[in-house]
């Protein structure tokens, strides 16, 4: 029993697994693997993430900044010290380097200041260059719009190709059973002596060419099932399952305009980005305010002040020689000494640098005009050509439907007539290939059209899985 209890158990968590691992993968969840492993999009998410460094980077310039700096060394400085002309006569007259001196400090010196410094005013810089940040991230979530539906469209053509190849290999399928049927007939025909050798040689040879177009169906299926699994990372066991049918894409008129185009809309966001860099150059005249700070530290440690010559006169009356000065102090701090106050800069004259900044963003911006109405030139005409496509794509289908249903008359009386003898088998043989041939273009037919339907969407941005599968 508690063994029984154990099995029980385990299936019961297994099952969902084994489930899962055999379920057939919509499109959805092919397209939806394929958004994640997409190098492109990948790419251009990462890029756009420094767009978004730049913007908290332009946040953080209005916060204060604090350096500390030091210093310790060796100090050995020496003035030279020359006195005067004193003129004061009758009374008093000292010729000028009289009392000519040199003094002389020496000893280990200690320095250390802490600035801090805070932007107040940037003279309107920093508002209109966080604008054309917003403006380029719009730009830049745009352009994904775009890469996504490659990504679909990508995803959609291989899909459809392994509609394609299933479609085909349906056709070969019901050409193979047709073909066994002839054979047999033929075989009876040959016994009876109603066909010769040679037509019945026909068959055969049909036969192997059929054969030769299942193993080139094979080789096509195997590629497809690799390009799926590179795209989606779904395994080929899974992807094998997938049996899908192509149908027509019916498509209304376009709700739209090419000015929808996120390759447009991403340009005209960049064209206001390029207005407010414009904007954001242009005030390099205007003085820019900030808060500082400073706190300083200085010591002299182990020192010595010297002087060359007396600094108390001699008195020879009195037989006194004077004294120079030969003071050794422990040390000498100056802490602390402060400084605080708002600066500003204000570039009156700056070489012109302001000015070929200012001139450098019109010349993008007149860049990003060019490159707009370019587009729109041709995204009009791609609009046109994409309609015409679509529009031909969609008689095409029109036109084989008709004729498949002609050449499978055309079989059936072939049939017929090599059945009682009234006809040989290459006319059987190409009443087969005609009709093979037929429904092939008729399945080629239906993949073009939506191809054509998908492309005929993003003219104007307006892609849509749901009128697809």
């Amino acid at each position: 029993m508690k063994n029984n209890l154990l099995i029980f158990t385990f299936s019961f968590l297994t099952f969902p697994a084994f489930c899962w691992a055999q379920s057939v993968p919509d499109f959805k969840e092919l397209l939806d693997s394929a958004m994640v492993r997409d190098s492109d999009l990948k790419m251009q998410i990462t890029q756009n993430k420094l767009t978004d460094l730049d913007e908290h980077k332009l946040k953080d310039i209005f916060l204060p900044t604090l350096e500390v700096s030091g210093q310790v060394g060796y100090l050995n400085a020496t003035a030279r010290l020359t006195s005067p002309e004193i003129n004061l006569a009758p009374f008093i007259n000292i010729p000028e380097g009289s009392f000519n001196n040199n003094l002389n400090v020496s000893g280990f010196s200690g320095i250390a200041k802490a600035d801090a410094k805070m932007l107040l005013y940037s003279g309107g810089k920093v508002k209109y260059l966080k604008k054309a940040i917003e403006e380029k991230k719009i730009s830049e979530d745009i352009l994904l719009e775009k890469t996504k539906d490659d990504v679909i469209a990508n995803i959609s053509k291989a899909y459809d190709q392994l509609a394609l190849i299933h479609q085909s290999k349906k056709v070969l399928d019901e050409s193979k059973k047709r073909l066994d049927i002839n054979r047999k007939t033929a075989d009876k025909a040959l016994g009876y002596g109603l066909i010769t050798p040679y037509d019945h040689k026909k068959i055969e040879l049909a036969q192997a060419t059929l054969n030769a177009k299942m193993v080139e169906y094979e080789g096509k299926k195997e590629l497809l099932l690799t390009q799926l699994y590179i795209l989606t990372g779904i395994s080929k066991e899974r992807l094998k399952l997938i049996d899908p049918v192509l149908v027509p894409v019916e498509l209304l008129s376009s709700e739209k305009g090419i000015e929808e185009r996120a390759e447009v809309r991403a340009l005209e966001h960049g064209i206001t980005a390029a207005d407010y860099r414009i904007k954001a150059e242009r005030t390099w005249m205007i003085p820019k305010v900030q808060l500082m700070a400073s706190a300083y530290y200085i010591g002299l440690y182990g020192s010595r002040i010297k002087t060359s010559e007396n600094v108390i006169p001699a008195v020879p009356a009195l037989g006194y020689e004077g004294a120079k000065l030969d003071w050794r102090p422990t040390n000498i701090n100056v802490l602390p000494l402060l400084t605080a106050g708002v600066g500003f800069k204000w570039e009156i004259f700056d070489g012109k640098e302001g000015k070929h900044a200012e001139e450098t963003a019109k010349v993008g911006k007149e860049v990003l005009q060019n490159k707009k109405e370019d587009a729109l030139k041709k995204l009009t005409l791609n609009l046109a050509n994409n309609q015409t496509n679509y529009d031909i794509a969609t008689a095409q289908i029109t036109l084989k439907a008709k004729e498949k249903e002609l050449a499978k008359n055309a079989l059936v009386q072939a049939e017929k007539e090599f059945r009682y003898g009234m006809s040989k088998s290459s006319q059987l043989i190409d009443a087969e290939n005609d009709l093979e041939l037929v429904e092939l273009e008729y399945q080629n037919a239906l993949f073009n059209q939506r191809r054509a339907g998908i492309e005929l969407m993003r003219s104007t941005q307006e892609l849509d899985i749901t009128k697809l599968y």
